[in-house]
């Protein structure tokens, strides 16, 4: 019977790179709840008269999941946003966000506690 002896080296190295991986997956999933609410928000704040608006209200997941974006794409949502001098602004982004935000610093202040 032939024996052969193993070594591994590094492990210390893998452990940390485990644990720091676990770690970016929460706070990619963090990322990616916060960015559905902060969608889901803008969309039930808006006003709609076609619904075309609260259609285009979209997001996307970039840098592997740790950035979140949420924009609406129809060309007069600016308008609606911040009014124009014809028009009083209905913003629906800004309130979304602000809610949004204080959320998203209390997720993230759970991960590292």
């Amino acid at each position: 019977m032939v024996r052969k002896n193993v070594s591994l080296k590094g492990v210390s190295e893998l452990t940390k790179k485990l644990k720091a991986n676990t770690n970016l997956k929460d706070v990619k999933q963090v990322v990616k709840q916060n960015t559905t609410e902060l969608t889901q928000g803008a969309q039930r704040k808006v006003a709609v008269d076609t619904g075309n608006l609260r259609r285009s209200i979209n997001m996307d997941l970039s840098d592997g999941g740790l950035t979140g974006k949420v924009k609406p794409t129809a060309d007069y949502a600016p308008y609606l946003e911040y009014g124009t001098r014809f028009q009083s602004a209905q913003p629906f982004m800004r309130p979304a966000f602000n809610k949004q935000k204080a959320k998203f610093k209390s997720d993230m202040d759970k991960l590292v506690e």
